[in-house]
């Protein structure tokens, strides 16, 4: 992330293209809270968009389940396949509970969040802590050069700050920007990818814009496919603005079809199909 505007996130709130993704999303989210089960059965959509969300970032790591599957499953162990559904599906159940934390030490979260998705691997392991210089990453879809140990510890100090700090830049722009950063530095010696999405999750949640948790982005990440989304990330990496907008228009393509997914959920549960 490059910019030097005082508010730099607020800034890339300006650029071409998106304006106009930010009021899509907004005018999208706020019909799927219109919705007249979101009344009275808003917890079950709620669990519904955990559990597609959770296969949806998982897909995207390399275990792209049925979501029947993921439904009917209750033992996580085992193959690395099942490793990493199982990882997706603790991270989102996690992401609500560390809110209040988020705005206050983002960086605690994201060491929290690397624990669980590892699954409470002895802290002697690299695990719930930043790698350091010489450690290894296993992230294989992100092919993007590997930012060196230093060089992560000061961008997510400057991340951190930046959301200590808050400001005006609207949530889409604000969570494309934290998921973007986190696949760029790969700070973990695995689960990137998860952590990213996940921090993406909590963004949405704690800025107001999806404060139930029901319009999950990590679908539509999933449903644009793997080489739609890398594609999209090396806008981002390349820090041009052209390359910045189309990443957050990307992420906020993701949100809509999250809440295109979450809108099919309340039809069903209205039907009384669910």
């Amino acid at each position: 992330m490059s910019t030097t505007a005082s508010d730099p996130l607020a800034a890339l709130g300006s650029l071409p293209g998106v304006p106009d993704a930010v009021d899509s999303v907004r005018k999208a989210v706020d019909r799927v809270y219109g919705h007249r089960v979101m009344r009275r059965r808003s917890n079950e959509v709620t669990a519904e968009a955990a559990l597609r969300g959770s296969r949806g970032s998982a897909a995207l790591a390399g275990a792209d389940w049925n979501l029947e599957e993921v439904r009917r499953r209750t033992d996580f162990s085992g193959e690395d396949e099942a490793r990493m559904v199982g990882a997706a599906l603790r991270l989102t159940a996690e992401a609500g509970q560390l809110l209040s934390i988020w705005r206050q030490s983002p960086l605690r979260v994201l060491a929290r969040l690397h624990l669980v998705a590892a699954g409470g691997a002895s802290p002697d392991d690299a695990v719930g802590r930043p790698r350091l210089a010489g450690e290894s990453v296993d992230e294989p879809l992100i092919e993007a050069p590997l930012p060196g140990a230093e060089e992560v510890a000061g961008r997510l100090e400057g991340l951190s700050q930046l959301i200590i700090a808050g400001g005006s830049a609207p949530a889409l722009v604000t969570a494309a920007v934290v998921h973007g950063e986190l696949l760029a530095l790969r700070p973990f010696g695995s689960h990137n990818g998860l952590v990213a999405r996940t921090a993406e999750r909590i963004v949405l949640i704690g800025s107001g814009l999806d404060p139930k948790s029901i319009c999950p982005a990590e679908v539509g990440h999933a449903e644009q496919g793997r080489a739609a989304y890398v594609a999209a990330f090396e806008g981002y990496t390349a820090g041009t603005p052209e390359g910045m907008a189309a990443w957050i228009a990307h992420c906020g393509r993701s949100i809509e079809l999250g809440v295109r997914e979450s809108t099919a959920v309340c039809e069903a549960l209205q039907r009384g199909a669910a």
